[in-house]
């Protein structure tokens, strides 16, 4: 598969160690520019390029940046990709840590990857926002074996989704079907499932337990 990563921190650098090592073709960006990713493109193989070059032919593109830069990505980011992909997002909102308040998600109700949706004009599949960042590289195990770890995916498109949670299988994890994205606030920070490290069942009970008030450490 053709794959756009845009973000180089410790999701999109261990996404790019991970999927480049399985074969596929991983194209990279990041807001700083393809030169200050030469040494992860000569570990991994992947191919620098900037955030507007990222999804170019692109069956599945990968944001993984800070929230509040989400509106400064380019224009038609899209327009070159391939037909019917797919957009991963796993991004998460961090008012007092690091994005400052967002009035849309504060006041307004939505969930943090619908305004995202609404920024880059296509639905995305939310997944990886509550995974550690090392169990990419370390947890991956076998299908069947019952200590492997379950991620919830949330999203709209029933397509997209289950090119996501195939290529999660792929890479070493259980998936479970979190619903739509208007649900994904079920696996937002300081939800039960954010940060679990469990299988299928425990995975489905920490959404299941989630609360739709957002807590007062996630807020702004």
């Amino acid at each position: 598969m053709k794959i756009g990563i845009i973000g180089a921190g410790n999701i999109g650098g261990n996404l790019t160690r991970r999927l480049t090592a399985l074969g596929h073709d991983v194209s990279v960006a990041n807001s700083r520019g393809p030169g200050t990713l030469t040494a992860l493109a000569e570990e991994t193989g992947a191919t620098p390029v900037t955030v507007a070059e990222a999804a170019r032919g692109a069956e599945l593109v990968v944001v993984t940046i800070p929230l509040k830069n989400v509106p400064d990505l380019p224009s038609g980011l899209f327009d070159e990709a391939a037909e019917g992909f797919a957009v991963l997002d796993t991004g998460n909102y961090y008012p007092q840590q690091r994005d400052g308040r967002i009035d849309a998600i504060e006041d307004g109700g939505l969930t943090e990857s619908r305004w995202t949706e609404q920024h880059i004009g296509h639905p995305v599949i939310k997944a990886f926002n509550g995974t550690y960042a090392q169990d990419i590289l370390d947890k991956p195990l076998p299908k069947g074996d019952p200590r492997r770890m379950a991620l919830p995916v949330a999203g709209d498109d029933e397509a997209a989704k289950k090119t996501v949670r195939d290529l999660i299988d792929e890479l070493g994890f259980d998936t479970v079907d979190a619903g739509g994205i208007d649900e994904s606030w079920r696996q937002q920070p300081d939800t039960p499932v954010y940060g679990l490290r469990g299988g299928v069942a425990e995975v489905t009970k920490a959404l299941a337990a989630a609360s739709p008030e957002r807590p007062e450490t996630f807020r702004a």
